[in-house]
């Protein structure tokens, strides 16, 4: 019995992984219809995010609010190429995005050119996040800033982020973000079978991500982060700076939040910056806060039934929804603080204490020798 507790502790984790890509790859695609397929591609590409953001708030007690920023920087890299194949496609090799010639005087910044370059688009949008992470990270964890105090700094980031994109209307779009894609490195959009091959690569960057912070928890330096977490000043002096541990886990969740916003891009046919604002930020935290942030499946499942709960709601009371999902988010925290994801721990919890404990039978007194005699 303790084998098998132990196998289940080590294996079980990658076994449920095994079945979230089983019902995403396989069964998914078999059921749905391709409009509801296309949809649950927009929640896995949250979910991409919610996976980082529970590596790095679940695990490293950091509170990001701001993963807005970086899922924005993947989309919009991931969109400024699509907009560039649309419009080589339809004016030739030079051609500039529609809404260059509509909002402005057609010359394209230069900053967009390389973006014509897919090997160059992919690389930007690991990188490009990756970088930012490192500054910003370096700036604050050096600093020592935590607490409410970080998570403000990063959710002011998303508004200030979002707010630049709104204001270069004649770089970015404006308000109405990019759109209108009808390639995807070189595959049409319109085709269903193309849109359901962009499902299943974000399907599988999920299951990537989940095996590799599965991998990440069992590691040291998920050790680390859990002790950086819960004593920080007692990891400095063991000699590791805390600092460095934090790092390492915000520059992985953005980069996930970038994964995800690249692949979001291609999927909804549209980036814009409310995608990525302060809003966008906390209804990604409020996913992962569902599902359990310190669990591993939790902030995927989490943010895959924030997706689903927000589309089912918008479409039965389109002008309520919002009150429901937030009497949904404050009855999950009043009566399950770690997420939906522990209903199952805390049921086995019980079911342990619930069974009767042996008891030794107790040796037999003098007394009772005594009475057995006579």
């Amino acid at each position: 019995m303790k084998q098998l507790q132990t196998w289940g502790r080590t294996w079980g984790p990658l076994l449920a992984i095994a079945l979230v890509a089983v019902a995403l790859l396989m069964v998914a695609p078999a059921v749905l219809s391709p409009f509801r397929l296309n949809n649950l591609g927009k929640y896995v590409c949250w979910a991409i995010a919610g996976v980082g953001i529970g590596l790095a708030w679940g695990r490293g007690g950091m509170l990001v609010m701001g993963q807005g920023v970086f899922f924005g920087l993947g989309g919009y890299a991931m969109a400024m190429h699509l907009k560039l194949e649309a419009a080589m496609a339809s004016g030739g090799p030079d051609a500039v995005p529609d809404f260059m010639v509509l909002y402005g005087d057609g010359t394209m910044p230069g900053w967009w050119e390389p973006f014509r370059s897919g090997a160059f688009t992919l690389a930007a949008i690991v990188v490009l996040p990756a970088l930012v992470a490192v500054v910003l990270g370096w700036a604050i964890f050096k600093r020592r800033v935590k607490g409410a105090y970080f998570a403000i700094l990063t959710q002011a980031l998303a508004v200030v982020f979002a707010t630049l994109l709104v204001a270069t209307i004649k770089q970015t779009g404006g308000f109405n973000g990019l759109n209108q894609f009808t390639q995807f490195f070189g595959y049409n959009l319109y085709d269903p079978v193309n849109k359901r091959m962009i499902y299943s690569i974000a399907s599988v960057a999920l299951v990537v991500c989940l095996v590799l912070v599965w991998q990440l928890y069992r590691s040291r330096f998920g050790e680390l982060l859990v002790a950086t977490r819960d004593a920080e000043e007692r990891v400095r002096f063991l000699g590791h700076d805390p600092a460095n541990i934090k790092l390492v886990a915000f520059v992985l969740a953005a980069v996930m939040a970038s994964i995800g916003g690249a692949l979001f891009a291609p999927i909804t046919g549209i980036i814009s910056p409310s995608d990525v604002d302060a809003t966008a930020s906390i209804l990604l935290i409020a996913g992962v806060a569902l599902g359990g942030r310190a669990l591993l499946l939790g902030p995927a499942l989490g943010a895959l039934a924030v997706g689903f709960g927000r589309t089912t709601l918008s479409e039965t009371f389109p002008d309520q929804w919002t009150y429901f999902l937030g009497l949904l988010f404050i009855v999950v925290i009043l009566f399950l603080p770690a997420g939906l994801g522990s209903m199952w721990s805390q049921a086995l919890g019980r079911l342990r204490s619930s069974r009767p404990t042996p008891t030794r039978a107790s040796a037999p007194t003098p007394t009772d020798e005594l009475e057995v005699a006579r």
